[in-house]
């Protein structure tokens, strides 16, 4: 206890916000940092994609290390990522107020000891019953002489990622509610970093997808670096306690388990993908990949960053008792999230053949691989808003240390999702799952807003009641523009701009157009208010 007393004992505490204008800003510019950060990951993500479609292309090596990367990354987005988050930051906040800092960081080096042990235990069994996981992940490359035992060597050698990856995302969550979002953001930074370092060694390994595998593992390495250096920094390291259960670590568990339920459903909406993709034509599991890839980059750079942000700012406020002040919180994120998610929905709807084929088309992809994925990109897309708006909605009720509520959202959309992934697998292949996901994602969405009123966390202000529709028109002018557009070229000069030109000139039209329309809408208070987000003063 030397250190924790040593950084002011007792009365080191997270202070919560105070009621004042420029709080809000504080948020928005957190929200910003992350996303920048998350920017320059997903960019680095990009170049990783270009690579490998360009070294694996949509084969039966490239499915089976998609198996294998997505594997621990289930096991994490379930476990790790968003049970623990939800259960671990408010539970934090909460102990943090009423106790101090360093009962809260007591707290954190319980859950720390509790992770270590789960996850050792974790790894053994995954290691002898791994073909059997793989199994159960991919049932269709069960006879499969290449797919199956490729994925199953490959998921051997990515699998103690999830180990790392899940110490990360503990030392982020305590970053997150002291305030330092910048160094948790990064890693995904360096998970990228790693696997183009692995991709570019790719002839010393006995095949690209090996070097990619063995990537991923060194970053999860480095990305455990990055956030320790960064603890240390901000004196808030973890200390390795023998695991006890504490009345704060028993409430720990009591949100844990029903938010693992709820990660779990959303989890098993991309499970499903991959277990039925499995059964269809060789190809079909990268072609979804690809998609999916395109359609992550706004959900991380927004949805995310926006979740991770507002999450830490809601359940402080809430332990502070600033119920008012939450809710605005999160009005002013959604209007921030669908700001920058409407032209990534207009794009992947309407223009999603042109996406694929100038970004992915080169080496092993081919012409007929980029119009397959550039198919689900557009049913991925139609689903897109929903799924960004998701986050901050299910913030509502973790804020509130309810892990509860977002289950049976969860629970009614998955339901909905797996039965339409099995009606729509037959006369729409790889495509009917895209549909299927969307329709869960729209579902999932109307569940928690209907909740959430009811139980009276959600409701228009002023502001957000102007704000809405005046988005939604923005959004009109933009669809518009790309058709008309999009149309014009394929009649007037068909074919003969290449699809990178076609891409850059859609993208300048489209910018123009949502910019323009955004700026008539707004007015002045548009201009203004960026203005004040760039200085930090609440609009």
């Amino acid at each position: 206890m030397h250190r924790r007393l040593a950084r002011g004992g007792a009365a080191s505490r997270l202070r919560p916000p105070k009621d004042r204008p420029g709080n809000l800003s504080a948020v928005i510019k957190n929200i910003f940092s992350v996303s920048a950060i998350t920017l320059v990951s997903r960019l680095f993500g990009f170049v990783r994609d270009l690579m490998f479609a360009a070294i694996l292309g949509a084969g039966p090596l490239a499915d089976a290390f998609f198996v294998a990367f997505r594997i621990p990354n289930q096991f994490r987005a379930i476990f790790a990522e968003g049970a623990f988050s939800a259960a671990f930051v408010p539970g934090f906040a909460k102990v943090a107020a009423e106790r101090g800092q360093n009962a809260a960081l007591v707290f954190a080096d319980r859950i720390f000891a509790f992770l270590i042990l789960a996850q050792l235990v974790l790894l053994v069994l995954a290691f002898v019953f791994m073909p059997t996981v793989v199994g159960l992940m991919a049932p269709g490359f069960a006879d499969d002489p290449v797919r199956f035992p490729a994925a199953v060597e490959l998921t051997r050698i990515t699998f103690p990622y999830l180990a790392l990856v899940s110490l990360v995302i503990l030392m982020s969550g305590v970053l997150n509610a002291v305030g330092r979002f910048a160094a948790a953001a990064a890693t995904q930074v360096v998970l990228n970093i790693g696997i183009i370092g692995a991709l570019l060694l790719a002839a010393n390994f006995r095949t690209p997808a090996h070097a990619a595998a063995w990537g991923i593992v060194v970053a999860g390495l480095l990305q455990f670096l990055v956030v320790t250096a960064d603890a240390l920094k901000a004196n808030v390291m973890l200390e390795l306690r023998a695991p006890k259960v504490t009345p704060e670590v028993r409430q720990f568990w009591k949100t844990f388990l029903p938010a693992t339920v709820g990660s779990a459903g959303t989890q098993i909406a991309v499970l499903a993908d991959t277990v039925v993709a499995s059964y269809l034509v060789a190809g079909s599991v990268s072609w979804l990949y690809y998609a999916d890839r395109l359609n992550q980059l706004p959900l991380g750079v927004i949805a995310i960053a926006v979740g991770t942000v507002l999450l830490s700012e809601m359940s402080r406020r809430v332990a502070a008792g600033d119920d008012a002040g939450a809710r605005t919180a999160q009005l002013r994120a959604i209007e921030l999230t669908l700001v920058f998610t409407l032209p990534a929905v207009a794009a992947f709807v309407i223009v999603p053949d042109t996406l694929m084929t100038a970004l992915f088309m080169r080496g092993e992809f081919s012409a007929n691989d980029a119009m397959q994925s550039a198919r689900a990109l557009a049913a991925y897309g139609s689903g897109l808003a929903a799924l960004v708006l998701i986050r901050p909605l299910t913030v509502t009720f973790h804020a509130r240390g309810d892990t509860t509520t977002p289950v049976i959202a969860v629970a009614v959309a998955i339901t909905v999702n797996v039965l339409l992934k099995v009606l729509l697998m037959g006369p729409l292949g790889h495509v009917g799952l895209a549909v299927a996901t969307s329709a869960g994602a729209w579902i999932n969405l109307a569940l928690l807003i209907v909740f959430a009123r009811r139980r009276d966390l959600l409701a228009l202000d002023e502001r957000a009641k102007v704000v809405m529709p005046q988005l939604a028109v923005a959004f009109s002018v933009l669809a518009l523009a790309l058709v008309a557009s999009n149309t014009a070229i394929a009649m007037l000069i068909p074919g003969r701009l290449g699809a990178k030109v076609e891409l850059v000139l859609l993208m300048a039209i489209g910018g123009l157009a949502y910019g323009g329309a955004l700026a008539v809408l707004f007015g002045k208070r548009f201009l203004a208010d960026l203005k004040r987000l760039r200085r930090g003063i609440e609009g």
